[in-house]
């Protein structure tokens, strides 16, 4: 195969479900690392790493970690980039990474991350911290990347201020434009997600290795209970997780000089990127999503691919919503079972590790293009449905990495005006309940439409209004909504 040395190839993936003792993030992110050169079937490849890039963390506070990595792998990087919150910062990065290589400014990249949220949760309950790695103010800032905005004023008075409640407003919000009635529609999702398990079963690096029923999946339980309707314990992302991983990309000239065999390359054909309104109340649409139908129709025309092409998919799959809104906006079905969206099982089984679960995905795809000799795709969300990255990986080089934005495209999609502050009669469009720990419906929390067609977001604490909009549909049914962002029937 005659190729141009500075081709970006990705060679290993390594992942790391910590179960027993403790360890700290940045040695996690170290073995995985070592884990992936091994895969690579090169282990002295991590000595030659020249830019690590790590996936910001929750679990401790570093300000540079990786050049801790750097230095437990022995590796004398040139570069280091630790990026702020957002679940698509993984394939950003790989993105990043293939474009600096095809440039000539790296030659071997890692891109990885760590949590041990579990851990940190545990230690709290006990009013301790963990002794972990400190890092002064002497320790130079590393390149960044910015969080990912999640905390809009006209979310946060209507008590949106958290993805469990938002992707349900983006669930009923499915329903609604489906027509589907409550009970059915429950149906689907929890089908949609018994088969994202029955992935993590034979995924050996999924964090529950347990097989749930669609039926287990659908009904609250004690250990099961409704988090926020329609949602289920087992609908959440599962943060509560010991999990690393990490990828190697380098140069098609590196892959040669360190003994790397061919049959373990996978190429990234393709990389596009776009974000959609970071307001949830200025979206055109709570259903649907312009940014990853650009990005993605972007991402698949630079690869030379057709959607027929593709075989392994991994959605990004924080919540079910967030799965159907992606595969709607590809053109995927969400039931075709020669294809599931999933290549780990998801966040809620294979595990949802704050920011990182998108280097797991990546990681198993190229185990699962090598495996199929398919070309596969990823897509990588952060925030609420808001910044989406995506990646194109094959067996072959094609023309080469290629990499657009498609920001171009959503940037021409009118957004709703919005209404803050509103006072008068809206109509329910779509809603949410959350649950305590004891499976009472708290507060309700809601996206109305003002009669001039702008949406205004709003909360109701009272209990009979909430035991109400967890059994009965009453979109389009008119409500006062108050200044203060409540509302309550007319």
């Amino acid at each position: 195969m005659s190729l141009d040395p500075r081709t970006p190839v990705l060679v290993g993936g390594g992942q790391l479900n910590q179960r027993d003792e403790p360890v700290e993030p940045v040695d996690m992110i170290a073995h995985a690392a070592r884990l992936a050169a091994a895969d690579a079937g090169a282990p002295e490849l991590v000595e030659r790493i020249d830019s690590i890039r790590v996936v910001g963390m929750l679990s401790w506070r570093y300000r540079d970690p990786g050049l801790l990595v750097a230095q437990r792998l022995a590796a004398w990087v040139r570069h280091t980039v630790y990026t702020g919150s957002g679940g698509s910062h993984p394939q950003a990065l790989v993105n990043d990474a293939a474009e600096d290589i095809a440039a000539g400014r790296c030659d071997v990249v890692l891109v990885g991350g760590a949590e041990a949220w579990r851990t940190r949760m545990s230690l709290k309950v006990r009013g301790e911290r963990p002794d972990w790695t400190r890092q002064d103010d002497s320790v130079p800032v590393p390149e960044t990347r910015p969080d990912v905005p999640m905390k809009d004023p006209t979310e946060v008075v209507a008590g949106l201020d958290r993805p469990a409640y938002i992707y349900p407003l983006f669930e009923q919000a499915i329903r609604v434009a489906a027509g589907r009635s409550v009970d059915a529609h429950r149906k689907l999702i929890a089908g949609l997600w018994a088969r994202f398990n029955e992935v993590a079963m034979g995924n050996p690096d999924a964090w529950v290795q347990r097989r749930y029923s669609a039926e287990d999946i659908a009904t609250a339980s004690p250990a099961n209970r409704m988090v926020s309707s329609p949602y289920t314990k087992l609908m959440n992302s599962n943060n509560s997780v010991e999990q690393a991983a990490a990828v190697l990309v380098c140069s098609v000239e590196a892959a040669r000089r360190y003994g790397v065999p061919q049959d373990q390359w996978v190429f990234l054909r393709s990389g596009s990127e776009a974000s959609d309104t970071a307001a949830i109340a200025a979206r055109p649409r709570l259903d649907a999503s312009p940014a990853i139908a650009a990005a993605g129709h972007t991402a698949l025309e630079l690869s030379g691919f057709t959607l027929d092409d593709l075989g392994p998919v991994d959605l990004y799959s924080c919540f079910p919503s967030a799965v159907q809104v992606a595969a709607d906006a590809l053109g995927l079905p969400i039931d075709d079972p020669a294809r599931p969206l999933t290549v780990t099982g998801g966040l809620t089984f294979a595990g949802g590790p704050w920011n990182n679960y998108s280097t797991h995905a990546i990681a198993t795809m190229l185990r699962e293009v090598r495996r199929t000799q398919r070309p596969g795709l990823v897509t990588a969300n952060s925030g609420f449905l808001t910044k989406h990255a995506i990646g194109v990986y094959a067996p072959t080089p094609g023309d080469g990495f290629r990499r657009a934005s498609a920001q171009a495209q959503v940037d021409a999609v009118a957004p709703t005006p919005v209404a803050s502050a509103y006072a008068g009669p809206a109509e329910l469009e779509a809603w949410t309940v959350a649950h305590d720990r004891d499976g009472r419906p708290t507060t309700a929390m809601a996206s109305l439409r003002t009669p001039e067609g702008a949406r205004t977001l709003a909360r109701s604490e009272g209990p009979e209004l909430a035991e109400r909009l967890t059994t009965e549909d009453l979109a389009g049914t008119e409500f006062d909504v108050s200044a203060d962002a409540t509302f309550d029937l007319s």
